[in-house]
């Protein structure tokens, strides 16, 4: 197969769609019978997933990864910053934290060759394996404060020798202004690497926007490679949070209801995916008390900062709301932050997330919990310990130790393969884990839902995600494919200067 120089899909500005472009261009090249992989430097996201190797990438490259049909791994995100609060970020470099940062210090000149020499060599590394190397961009492409210090965008085009193509937003309007300045900020050598240029989220009528393609084309010497419209139809996971702004915030009368409780620092919001697609519930997110006590079942998430949620749960009432629902019958199982919420008391007195050194927690389960500043990160193989039956499949991201209180049994929801033990087990109603992605277990959401059995919608046969998934990166990729000059793109990329 011949060698195609790596490409980079940068943008205008945040949330263009960058990483489903990208993701939709890992699946074309696959499917053209290359072997691409995904990078990109640096990631700002609460959504992260466990490598194979058991380390800490964020999420948008894991799905694009998969979109590639390949395993992933940090090469392909080996900066990741976790924010927990609107002025610091953990620091997590090559899969593992290194503790955390301000936005001043992080930005400053002084210490960034070395981060730089490290994504750098990451690249190097993915490059020897792959062809081509699909890069996303981070924000815009012309914060010029920020060139000094950026990794992401030119920088590292310019490292790999990538070809740039520039992704402009129509739907939030301002284009032509956004695309045409985006390049005018540019440096000479720096525009040189724009070799396309691509317009996402078109609604209506193409046919009257096609003399402003020509004009952007005169405009800024650059060929448009396509018009990609706005779709409502395919589902490919986000990874960020304003995404939670489009679903559902209420119960459906006469349905399975699934709260998902909106922690101010939820992370891992793909946990739901899912059950989110599941045509015998209905799966919505809330922290109105009224709607939790509407929910059969209520999902405590994880969350980056627990003590912080913590506090919060119980200063609007929504701490009380779920446990008088669990009193009144629902079921309530917490996952990762949301299982340490449940107990008895989290405990920080090292000050591994901020000031607060103890906080009752909502007392469902009889754990306690200790804040460490060593993470754990791993893939995981488990079975339920209540029922011995086939092997599952999961992610565990977390800091801190939960443990049984003094006069407690011993009472673990999950037995895993290694001999070691998980969560908490009260009975069918109350349950918590440290394990992410148990719900993308078709065995286990039937274990979650079968005390509802005589109010399931019935649906005939079981959700396969896996099978969605697949079909939602080949629906991606097709619509791409019909909106987009592809023989140009691999012109492009062939074309040596």
């Amino acid at each position: 197969m011949k060698k195609l120089h790596p490409v980079m899909f940068a943008g205008t500005g945040s949330d263009v769609g960058k990483s489903i472009i990208a993701a939709a261009f890992c699946r074309i090249f696959r499917q053209d019978g290359y072997h691409p992989a995904p990078f990109k430097a640096q990631n700002m996201a609460l959504n992260s997933y466990a490598t194979p190797e058991g380390l800490e990438i964020g999420r948008a490259q894991a799905v694009q990864a998969e979109a590639a049909g390949v395993p992933c791994h940090t090469d392909m995100n080996p900066l990741l910053l976790k924010p927990s609060s609107d002025h610091t970020s953990q620091v997590v470099l090559n899969g593992r934290p290194i503790g955390n940062r301000n936005a001043y210090d992080y930005f400053r000149v002084e210490g960034r060759e070395e981060l730089r020499r490290e994504v750098c060599s990451a690249y190097d590394r993915l490059a020897t394996r792959y062809n081509p190397i699909v890069l996303e961009g981070a924000g815009s492409i012309s914060e010029i404060n920020l060139r000094d210090t950026d990794l992401v965008n030119l920088p590292m085009a310019l490292h790999a020798g990538a070809d740039v193509v520039l992704v402009g937003d129509i739907d939030r309007g301002g284009v032509f202004a956004s695309v045409y300045g985006s390049l005018m900020l540019l440096r000479p050598h720096e525009r040189e690497r724009i070799k396309g240029i691509l317009i996402n989220k078109f609604r209506g009528d193409i046919r009257l926007f096609e003399p402003g393609i020509k004009m952007l084309e005169d405009l800024c010497g650059i060929p448009v490679v396509g018009v990609v419209p706005y779709y409502r139809d395919i589902y490919i996971e986000e990874e960020d949070s304003l995404a939670l702004a489009t679903k559902s915030v209420q119960a459906e009368q006469g349905k399975v209801n699934i709260a998902v409780i909106l922690l101010r620092h939820l992370s891992n919001f793909t946990d739901f995916n899912v059950l989110e697609r599941d045509p015998r519930v209905h799966l919505f997110y809330t922290n109105n008390t009224d709607e939790i006590a509407k929910a059969d079942i209520i999902l405590l998430p994880g969350s980056k900062s627990t003590l912080a949620d913590l506090h919060e749960l119980r200063r609007n009432g929504v701490a009380q709301a779920v446990i008088r629902a669990h009193r009144e019958g629902a079921t309530v199982m917490g996952i990762c932050g949301g299982y340490q919420l449940m107990g008895q008391e989290v405990c920080d007195p090292d000050h591994v997330e901020g000031e607060i050194e103890r906080l009752p927690g909502l007392g469902l389960l009889p754990v306690s919990t200790h804040m460490t500043g060593e993470k754990v990160t791993r893939q995981v193989k488990f079975q339920l310990t209540i029922d011995n039956g086939q092997l599952l499949k999961g992610y565990e991201i977390h800091m801190g130790t939960t443990i049984p209180t003094h006069d407690a049994p011993v009472s673990p929801l999950n037995l895993l393969e290694d001999g070691r033990t998980d969560g908490y087990y009260v009975n069918r109603t109350c349950m918590g884990t440290y394990i992410h992605g148990i719900l993308d277990n078709p065995a286990f959401i039937d274990f979650l839902l079968e005390p509802f059995a005589d109010k399931l919608a019935d649906t005939g046969t079981a959700f396969d995600y896996q099978q969605f998934k697949e079909e939602q990166y080949d629906k991606l990729a097709d619509h791409v494919r019909r909106h987009i000059n592809l023989p140009l793109i691999y012109q492009i990329l062939t074309t040596h200067d």
